[in-house]
Parts: C-alpha cells; sequence; structure tokens
C-alpha cells in the first residue's frame, strides 16, 4: 500500500507540472488580431503616399510594423478571404465569384480558425464574412467560436436585415438576430475590444473584417464626411470618411491591447482585401487597375504585421513576392499551432522575412485571376506572378521591377520568360480545376442550423439580384438551390416576395419606419434603394418544387407568406420556387425562402 501511495503521489506530481508547463506554454503563446479591410487599396493610406487623406494610427502601425511591399491576394473579396482562411488558392476551395453560389467555401476545407481553435485559442470573427450564409458555410461552422455579423456578403445583401444601413442595424450573432444600437463599424471594433478582455490566460485568434471602406457610403452624422466634402466628389469624400473612421478604431484597438497588458504578445496584421475603387482616380501608388482587375492595382495591398514580443525586425520592408495563402501556413509557424491533417497548402511561411526582411526565398510563380463565369478558362482574366514579371492573359508581359504602371509590353522581347510562367499555369490548372464549380449544398434539417434561409443571390444565375434593392425593383430572374436533408421528415417551406422583418404583404410593398442611410444616391434618401423604385408585383399564385414534390397555391391579399409542408427523405434535392400572374404567366423566381423540419 505504501509503495502504491507513493507511486500514485509521484504521478499526480508529474501530472500537475505536465497541466502546468501547458498552461505556461499557452499564456505564451501570442494573440492575434487580422484586421482585414473592404476595397481599401494600396494607394488610400498617407503612409503610402497618398495626398489628401490622413491616417494617423495607420501610418504608427505602418512605422513599428514589418511591411510587405509585394503581397497579393484575389481582385475581388470572396476569393481574397477564402485563400487567407485556407492557405490555398480560392480556384481549388470553391470560391470564385461573390454571389450566385460562387462564395461558398467548400465545407470540407480546414479553416485558420479551425486550427486556432484546435491548438486551444479562443477564436471570434467580426464584420464581413461573404463565405457562405447557412449551414455547413457559417462563421461558427467553421471554427469561430464567437460570430458578429451582417449578412454574408453585408450590408443590403439578401440575407441581410431588410433596412439595415451600418447605423442601429440588425446583426447575426452567433446564428440568432440580434439588435445593436451604434455605427456598424464601431459595432465590430467594440466586440472585438469585448473579445479581448476576455480570459486571462487563453490566448485569442481574432477576424476583423471592416465592410469600410466598401460601399453603401454610410456615416452616422454628416460631420464625419465635412472635411472632404466640396473638394472631392461625394462617393470619395464618403469613402475617405470611412477609412478615417477605420484609423480611429485601430488606435482605439491598440489602445485597449496596452490597457489590458496584451499588446506586447499580440500579433497585430493589417491589410485589405482587393485593390481600390473610389480613391483610385486621385492616387493608386503609381499602378494601373483596381478592384476586379488582374493588373497589379486590382490585387496588390498593403500587408503590415507588427509583434513586439517575437522580436521580428518592425520598421523594414519584405519586398519578396507574398500572398493572402502564406498568411495561415505562417501563422502556424509562429504560433506553434497544430496542424493535425498536415494541409497541403498552396501558401508557405515568411517567417525567416520577419526577422530577416532582405531574405529572399525560394523563387515561385503565383497565379491571380478573376473568373466569374460558370465555365473556367485557362488564363481568362489571369495574371501570373514572379518577383520580378506579370504575365497578363498570357498576352502581355510586364518588368514590374521597371515598369510598375505595366505600360510597356515586352511579351515578345523575353519568350523564354512567357514559356517557363506558361507552364506553371499548367500544373496551377491541374491543381485548382478538380469540382471547381461544384454547387454548394446547404443542410437542411441540422440540429446545428434548425432554420434554413435561402435567398436570391445564390441562385446559380450570371445576373440574378443578389441584393434588397434588385428584389426590391422586382427581379424577373429565376433560379434554383441545392440542399441536402439531413433527416427524413416533415419540412416547412414559407415562401416569401419579402423578407419577414419587411412585414408586408407579398402582392404589397413595405412600410419605412426610418430613413435607411444605405439607400442613399449620392448623399440623397428617397424611396429608392441603391437607386431602384420599391415595386408592388401582381402575384396571384406561387408553385414550389423540392425533388418529386410539386404544388402550387393562390395568394390572398393579406398574405406575407405561402406555407408548403413537405416530405422529405434524406438525401440531396433541389429547390425551385416561382412566382406567377392571375393569367399563370411567370413573373420571377421566389427570393425568399425559410424552411425548418416539423416532424
Amino acid at each position: 500500500m505504501h509503495t502504491t501511495y507513493k507511486i500514485t503521489l509521484g504521478t499526480l506530481i508529474l501530472f500537475v507540472l505536465i497541466i502546468l508547463a501547458q498552461a505556461i506554454k499557452a499564456s505564451d503563446r501570442p494573440n492575434v488580431i487580422l484586421i482585414i479591410t473592404d476595397d481599401q487599396g494600396y494607394g488610400d493610406l498617407s503612409c503610402h503616399g497618398n495626398p489628401v487623406i490622413k491616417t494617423p494610427n495607420i501610418d504608427k502601425l505602418y512605422a513599428e510594423s514589418v511591411r510587405f511591399t509585394d503581397f497579393h491576394l484575389d481582385p475581388t473579396c470572396s476569393a481574397s478571404r477564402a485563400a487567407l482562411m485556407t492557405g490555398k488558392y480560392a480556384h481549388r476551395v470553391g470560391v470564385w465569384r461573390t454571389v450566385s453560389g460562387g462564395n461558398h467555401l467548400r465545407a470540407k476545407e480546414t479553416t485558420i480558425a479551425d486550427v486556432f481553435k484546435a491548438s486551444g485559442y479562443r477564436t471570434g470573427a467580426f464584420g464581413k464574412w461573404h463565405l457562405g450564409s447557412n449551414y455547413p458555410y457559417r462563421p461558427m461552422d467553421r471554427g469561430f467560436e464567437e460570430w458578429l455579423g451582417h449578412g454574408d456578403g453585408g450590408t443590403g445583401t439578401t440575407d441581410d436585415w431588410f433596412d439595415n444601413d451600418r447605423v442601429n442595424d440588425h446583426y447575426w450573432h452567433n446564428g440568432e438576430r440580434i439588435k445593436k444600437d451604434g455605427y456598424a463599424p464601431d459595432v465590430f471594433f467594440d466586440a472585438a475590444i469585448d473579445f479581448v478582455k476576455e480570459g486571462k490566460n487563453d490566448p485569442f485568434f481574432i477576424y476583423l473584417a471592416t465592410y469600410l471602406p466598401h460601399s453603401p457610403h454610410t456615416v452616422p452624422d454628416t460631420s464625419m464626411v465635412q472635411k472632404y466634402k466640396g473638394r472631392l466628389p461625394d462617393k470619395v469624400a464618403y469613402f475617405f470618411a470611412g477609412i478615417d473612421r477605420i484609423d480611429q478604431n485601430i488606435g482605439k484597438l491598440r489602445l485597449a491591447l496596452e490597457e489590458s497588458g496584451k499588446a506586447e504578445n499580440t500579433i497585430f496584421i493589417f491589410m485589405s482585401d482587393n485593390g481600390g475603387t473610389e480613391g483610385v482616380p486621385l492616387f493608386n501608388a503609381g499602378m494601373r487597375g483596381q478592384k476586379a482587375s488582374v493588373y497589379d492595382g486590382g490585387h496588390r495591398v498593403p500587408f503590415f504585421i507588427h509583434w513586439p514580443k517575437g522580436n521580428i525586425k518592425q520598421g523594414s520592408d519584405v519586398n519578396d513576392l507574398t500572398a493572402h495563402f502564406d498568411v495561415l501556413p505562417t501563422l502556424i509557424d509562429l504560433c506553434d499551432l497544430s496542424d493535425k491533417k498536415n494541409t497541403d497548402f498552396d501558401g508557405r511561411s515568411f517567417k525567416q522575412q520577419l526577422k530577416q526582411p532582405e531574405l529572399k526565398l525560394a523563387e515561385r510563380t503565383l497565379f491571380v485571376e478573376k473568373q466569374w463565369v460558370f465555365t473556367p478558362e485557362e488564363w481568362k482574366g489571369t495574371v501570373g506572378m514572379t518577383n520580378r514579371w506579370r504575365l497578363v492573359d498570357s498576352k502581355e508581359l510586364y518588368d514590374i521591377q521597371k515598369d510598375s504602371a505595366q505600360k510597356d509590353n515586352v511579351i515578345n522581347q523575353h519568350p523564354e520568360i512567357v514559356k517557363s510562367i506558361q507552364q506553371a499555369h499548367k500544373k496551377y490548372w491541374e491543381r485548382v480545376s478538380p469540382g471547381d464549380r461544384d454547387t454548394p449544398r446547404v443542410i437542411v434539417g441540422h440540429k446545428d442550423d434548425p432554420e434554413i434561409f435561402l435567398t436570391s443571390s445564390d441562385w446559380f444565375l450570371t445576373d440574378g439580384p443578389w441584393n434588397h434593392a434588385q428584389v426590391a425593383a422586382g427581379s424577373s430572374e429565376t433560379g434554383a438551390w441545392d440542399i441536402t436533408i439531413a433527416k427524413k421528415g416533415i419540412y416547412r417551406f414559407e415562401v416569401c416576395r419579402w423578407p419577414r422583418e419587411a412585414n408586408a404583404a407579398i402582392q404589397g410593398v413595405p412600410k419605412f419606419e426610418k430613413e435607411v442611410d444605405a439607400w442613399k444616391v449620392d448623399g440623397e434618401v428617397d424611396k429608392f434603394i441603391y437607386g431602384n423604385k420599391v415595386k408592388a408585383l401582381p402575384i396571384e399564385s406561387i408553385e414550389l418544387k423540392v425533388g418529386r414534390f410539386s404544388e402550387i397555391q393562390q395568394v390572398n391579399s393579406h398574405d406575407h407568406k405561402i406555407v408548403f409542408d413537405v416530405k422529405l427523405k434524406k438525401g440531396n434535392a433541389t429547390v425551385i420556387s416561382t412566382m406567377h400572374d392571375k393569367n399563370k404567366q411567370l413573373i420571377a423566381g421566389a427570393y425568399y425562402i425559410y424552411i425548418s423540419k416539423v416532424m
């Protein structure tokens, strides 16, 4: 008995020491805050030479960071976010557009939040997501324990609250709708600050995606815009006012980190999601192109990384070609995270360059593309990049080190360079193409998402209605959704012309209780949404088809929804719902459907 007691005590002591060692190791791990702004170009910062806008807090961060001067991502936001989340090309993980179902990050992919969470980090996403709006595509399904945001694509998209305008809005919070007063960008930064203050020892990963300065250019009061009004076009004035607000909130967040004692051991990253928009005509840092372009102005963005305790070479520049899918491999390296799946990344770690910015890593060829098409084509809307060269659409070659404005096409002078990049593209194409246009399937009847909200932005159409503006104007398009039924049973389909919160009859129009700033057109408010009128449709019947089920119901003047109870088997199905007039002529597809399991 005595011997057994000694062994047990010794084992207990060893166990306690192991737990303490793990706790110490966890507390030593750096926190990570990744801020990604929306449509802010490389030239939309005073530290990058912009002659009008002043960004003192970002400038301070710039001075205290390792800056990556040749950092690239995709020319539009969903693709950039998908690559950032996975460390892989967006084309390879199923994201190729911002709407039409092309923005859903493939469900089987491991995300940056999955990796941090598996390594003991608290994980929070605040702001824009744009990678899917129903299970299993929401932030809370992809490794984030805390999530606060508007609709998937942002303010005004069809899965956003109908009259949101970034002031006193309704939000998705961990899958539930809540109302919060205040200016949406401030709300997200405040939520991130609260998250920083929670938990004394557990390290955290925060993904803070601002929506700003992307349109709608809404402000809580016009004083934000006064210093730009009159000397700049209205859209540029509101755009710059949004950047001012980002700058102020970054200052507030960094102060909160200091006051919490967590600033020294927090990796603080600032970046944007694609090239600039409204500010480009004023200043574009000498680049050609803007958002959606495969010239450098469409995809070269600011990237700053600050980490006092990491002893990185802050105040220095890395001039090597780097990209969004390098971020996750680098953070795994810096934070000693566990990648249990041994992921086959497209990116690579740049940890070494944080301490040796002058270090040149092995030369590689990267590709950026914009293919908003249902049948992708090799080299369509594509640029191949090396440290020195840019091969655009396999037709134009630019020496970027001599010609940053990409004015002098030297393709005929360097056939060997062209051939080398073309060969690299063949390997790239083989890697990213399998399953590249598989349609996403939301899962209906799953315990983690008891009610699915289907909207027209996910119709697989070239130009489907993706925002409340187009829906309000009565878009005549018709589309379909692919779903997976988790369990057999009776499912209720509530088919609507307007979302619930609009509180409007199918044959009528909503009554507005506030002036919606997001519906401003050049600063003036009337009953328009992005310039489109709110339109009543002469809907007399609605048809629903789900797999083999098909039924038509009449619409009465007081109906806000038409309810179908459908018996479904477990498995895949396609949903199509259409609205018809008194002559049974097609008017449009039903824009909104709520689905829940009732038996």
